[in-house]
C-alpha cells in the first residue's frame, strides 16, 4: 500500500476523492480531552461536517506517588463514547474509513484478547475496557534523571524521556514487576482503540508512536531488540510496527452505527497529525499551544537523522509521512502552566474563604492581561521541567511593586510560555530553515487573546491562525488522502 502523501513542494493541494459523498471519521485521544470530526471530501475540497469534544476527567490522583501521572482508561473511553453519541447515526452510517490520533509517549497494558467487552446492540454497540492498566501518561515524571541515565544508551536519534513507553516499562521491571506479569500486550492509548475496535489481540503501532516510546531506531525502522533484551526489558511487549497510514484492520462490529468492517488506520501522533491537518507549505512553520506546545516545521527532503541522541539539544526530529521528518520543539509547558496558575489563584481565594470557580478566573485574568500591554516582570514558566533540562524549573525575576498586579502577572506568564519555546527553536533558526509564516492553533490559544498577541510579538513571521488546524481533522484526512 502507499501511505498517505505529503503536498508536492510548493503545494497545498487536495490529493484524492472518496467517492459517493462518503465520510471519514477522525479521532483524537488527547490528553484531557477527546474529539471527534467528521470530514467528507466535496467539489471545493475536504470539509468537517461535524464535531464534538469531551472533556475525559480521567485522572487519577496519587495513585502512583507525587511523580506519577495517570489516566483511567474507562473514563476516556466513555468520552470517545459521548462524542460519537453526540454525532447524527445517519452520518456514521457513511462512515468508510477510521483515523485515530493520541497523546504520544504514554503507554496502557492489557490482557490479549481480554482487553474489552462490546456492550449494546443494533447501532448502539460499544466496547467498555475490561483488564486494562491506567494511562501512564506522557506527563508522567517518575523516572528521575538518575534512573534515566542508568538506562542502556538507545540506538536512535532520540532520547529517551520519562513519560516515555519504554522508561515506563523499565521502572516498573525495576519497581513493580508483578504489576507487568498481569499483562501480556502494551501501547497508547490510541493504539489500545484500534485494537478494540479491530477485535484483535495484538496492536499494529506506527512507526510515529513507536519513535516515541524509545529504543526506536527510525532509519531502520526497528525496536532496539538486542540492547533493550540485554537488560531483561520484556520484549512480548513490543508491537509489530508499521507505516504511519497503514490498516490496522477492520472494525469487528458496527459501532455506534459505523458499519462492520470499515476500514481503521494504524494510531497515529497527535503533533504529526496537527501538523497534516493544515497542510502546511515547505515555508510554513506550525505551532500548536494546547496541554502542551510544539512549534513544528519540516526537515529537507531527504534529511535522515543519525543513530545516536543529544540529550541536550532542545529540538527532536519526528517521523512524519512520506519518509518524511519534522523538527520540533516539544515543550512540556504550554496551556498546563496557564491551568496550573488559575489553580494557584482558586486554592489562594479559598484559603482567604472566597470560592471562585475556574471558569470565571481565567476570563479575568486574561482581561486583566489585556489592560496591561506591557510589564518589567519576567517568568521563567518551566514549571513541568524540559525534556532536554528536566531539572529546570520555573522562577520570577526582575520584581518591583508596580507590576505585582493580576495583569502584570498574567501578561509576564503568557509572555514567559511564548519566550521559553522561541528558546527551544529560535526564530533565527526558523529563518534559516525557510520560514515564511507560521500557523497557529490550540485550545489555549484560541482561549487566550494575551498569548495571541505574545506570538505574533515573538515571531517576524505573519502569524494565521486556521480552526481546522488539529489532530482529529488530521488523522481524518490521513485516511481520506489514503490511495
Amino acid at each position: 500500500m502507499q501511505t498517505p502523501p505529503q503536498a508536492e513542494e510548493g503545494s497545498n493541494s487536495v490529493m484524492s476523492h472518496v467517492p459517493g459523498r462518503a465520510c471519514v471519521l477522525g479521532i483524537d485521544m488527547g490528553t484531557t480531552s477527546v474529539k471527534v470530526a467528521l470530514v467528507e471530501e466535496t467539489d471545493q475540497g475536504p470539509a468537517v461536517i461535524k464535531s464534538c469534544t469531551k472533556e475525559t476527567q480521567a485522572q487519577v490522583e496519587g495513585q502512583s506517588g507525587p511523580q506519577g501521572d495517570e489516566q483511567d482508561v474507562k473514563k476516556i473511553v466513555a468520552a470517545l463514547n459521548e462524542c460519537l453519541e453526540a454525532l447524527p447515526q445517519h452520518c456514521l452510517q457513511r462512515v468508510c474509513r477510521i483515523g485515530i490520533s493520541g497523546q504520544m509517549h504514554g503507554i496502557v497494558f492489557w490482557k490479549a484478547g481480554r482487553g474489552c467487552k462490546w456492550t449494546g446492540s443494533g447501532t448502539g454497540q460499544r466496547f467498555e475496557p475490561q483488564e486494562v492498566s491506567c494511562l501512564i501518561t506522557w506527563q508522567d515524571g517518575r523516572c528521575s534523571s538518575s534512573f534515566l541515565s542508568s538506562l542502556p544508551p538507545p540506538r536512535s536519534h532520540l532520547s529517551v524521556a520519562t513519560g516515555f513507553g519504554c522508561a515506563t516499562v523499565y521502572w516498573y521491571l525495576r519497581n513493580s514487576p508483578d504489576f507487568l506479569k498481569r499483562y501480556d500486550v502494551a501501547g497508547t492509548i490510541h493504539d489500545y482503540v484500534v485494537t478494540m475496535l479491530c477485535g484483535q489481540e495484538q496492536p499494529r503501532m506506527s512507526v510515529q508512536n513507536a519513535a516515541s516510546w524509545g529504543y526506536f531506531n527510525t532509519t531502520q525502522k526497528t525496536w532496539n531488540m538486542d540492547i533493550l533484551g540485554e537488560s531483561q526489558f520484556p520484549l512480548h511487549l513490543l508491537p509489530k510496527v508499521v507505516e504511519p497510514g497503514d490498516l490496522a484492520g477492520e472494525t469487528s462490529c458496527t459501532w455506534h452505527a459505523i458499519p462492520k468492517g470499515t476500514e481503521v488506520g494504524v494510531a497515529l501522533g497527535d503533533c504529526q497529525c496537527s501538523v497534516y491537518s493544515c497542510m502546511p507549505q515547505s515555508t510554513d512553520a506550525v505551532l500548536n499551544f494546547g496541554t502542551s506546545a510544539q512549534l513544528t516545521m519540516q526537515a529537507p527532503f531527504g534529511f535522515q537523522p543519525g543513530d545516536s541522541p543529544d540529550p541536550c539539544s532542545p529540538v527532536a526530529y519526528f517521523p512524519y509521512f512520506g519518509n518524511r521528518y519534522l523538527a520540533v520543539a516539544a515543550s512540556l509547558n504550554g496551556g498546563n502552566v496557564l491551568a496550573t496558575f488559575v489553580d494557584m489563584l482558586a486554592e489562594w481565594m479559598a484559603e482567604l474563604g472566597l470560592e471562585v470557580p475556574h471558569s470565571v478566573l481565567f476570563p479575568r485574568a486574561i482581561q486583566a492581561a489585556l489592560a496591561q500591554a506591557d510589564t518589567a516582570l519576567s517568568i521563567r514558566p518551566t514549571v513541568f521541567g524540559e525534556r532536554h533540562v528536566p531539572e529546570q524549573r520555573g522562577s520570577v525575576t526582575d520584581i518591583v511593586a508596580s507590576d505585582l498586579s493580576l495583569g502584570h502577572v498574567t501578561r509576564a506568564l503568557c509572555r514567559g510560555v511564548v519566550q521559553n519555546l522561541n528558546s527551544m527553536l529560535p526564530s533565527e533558526r526558523l529563518l534559516e530553515m525557510g520560514a515564511k509564516r507560521i500557523l497557529a492553533s490550540g485550545s489555549a490559544l484560541s482561549r487566550n487573546e494575551v498569548l495571541r498577541q505574545e506570538v505574533e510579538k515573538m515571531y517576524p513571521f505573519p502569524v494565521v491562525y486556521g480552526k481546522d488546524m488539529d489532530a482529529a481533522v488530521g488523522a481524518a484526512l490521513v485516511m481520506l488522502h489514503r490511495q
